[in-house]
C-alpha cells in the first residue's frame, strides 16, 4: 500500500522547491504586532519613528532609531521611505501588518509643509525651501532686537570656534544650548555650514550678518579671546588651532 507522501511525484517535489525558493526572494514581511513598550500602548513602527525623528535636533541614523525601536535596520530603512512618501502627498504611511483582515486601497495624502531629509548620514524634519521666506518674517517679528546674555555668549562660541556642533557649543558653556541656538539661527546670525564626518552633527558658523552688524570684514577681524577671558585661556586656544 502506497502512501500519500510516497505517491508525490517529482513534478509536485520541484514544484514545492520552487515555492519555497520563490518565497525567500520575497521581501521580509514587517512583523504582525506593533512595537511593544513597557507600560505604553503598543505602537505603530512608523509612528514610533516619526516621534523620534520629530523631537531630535540632530539627524538620526539608521542604526540608532533601529536600536532605539528594537528593529532590524531594513525595517526601519522602509519605514522612513514610507514616511518620505507620505510627506510628499503620496499614500498615507503606517506599517504593514500581516495580522490584518485585509489591505484597504491606499489613497494619496496632502503634501506637507515639512519634509524628512537624509543628511549627514541621518533623517531629520526640515520645512521645505518654499516657505523659508514666510518662516524668517514671522520668525523676525516674534523675537526682540536684542540678544541676551547667554545668546551673545554662544554667538562669541560660535564666531571664535566655527565650524562648530551644537554639542560642542553646550560643552564649553557647560549648559543646554538648544533654544539659544535656534534664536540664533532664525535671527540669521549663524547657519549650517557642514556636518560631522563621525557622529553626523550639525556643524554651526556664523553669516555675513553677523559680520554687518559686527562692522568688520572678516572674521580675522575679530579680536584675540585671550585678552577677554579671566581664565582658561590656554585651553582655549588650544582648541582654536
Amino acid at each position: 500500500m502506497t502512501s500519500e507522501t510516497d505517491a508525490a511525484t517529482p513534478t509536485d517535489a520541484a514544484a514545492e522547491t520552487d515555492a519555497a525558493a520563490g518565497a525567500g526572494d520575497r521581501p521580509e514581511v514587517s512583523v504582525a504586532t506593533p512595537l511593544d513598550v513597557p507600560g505604553q500602548p503598543r505602537l505603530d513602527l512608523d509612528r514610533a519613528i516619526e516621534a523620534l525623528l520629530f523631537i531630535a535636533d540632530e539627524p538620526q541614523g539608521l542604526v540608532h532609531l533601529a536600536a532605539a525601536v528594537a528593529r532590524p535596520i531594513a525595517e526601519v530603512k522602509a519605514s522612513i521611505a514610507r514616511l518620505v512618501a507620505d510627506y510628499d502627498g503620496g499614500a498615507p504611511s503606517g506599517e504593514p501588518r500581516t495580522d490584518a483582515a485585509g489591505e484597504q486601497p491606499a489613497a494619496r495624502g496632502i503634501r506637507r509643509a515639512f519634509e524628512l531629509r537624509e543628511v549627514g548620514g541621518g533623517w531629520r524634519f526640515y520645512a521645505r525651501t518654499e516657505y523659508d521666506a514666510l518662516i524668517t518674517d514671522a520668525v523676525l517679528a516674534q523675537t526682540s532686537t536684542k540678544l541676551s546674555q547667554a545668546a551673545l555668549e554662544t554667538l562669541a562660541v560660535i564666531a571664535y570656534k566655527q565650524p562648530i556642533s551644537r554639542s560642542s557649543i553646550a560643552s564649553i558653556r557647560a549648559v543646554n544650548v538648544d533654544s539659544v541656538v535656534r534664536t540664533l539661527y532664525g535671527r540669521g546670525l549663524i547657519t549650517e555650514v557642514d556636518t560631522d564626518e563621525e557622529t553626523g552633527a550639525i556643524l554651526y558658523g556664523t553669516t555675513d550678518l553677523l559680520l554687518t552688524n559686527l562692522g568688520i570684514a572678516s572674521l580675522d577681524d575679530l579680536p584675540p579671546i585671550s585678552p577677554l577671558l579671566d581664565g582658561g585661556q590656554e585651553g582655549f586656544e588650544r582648541d582654536l588651532v
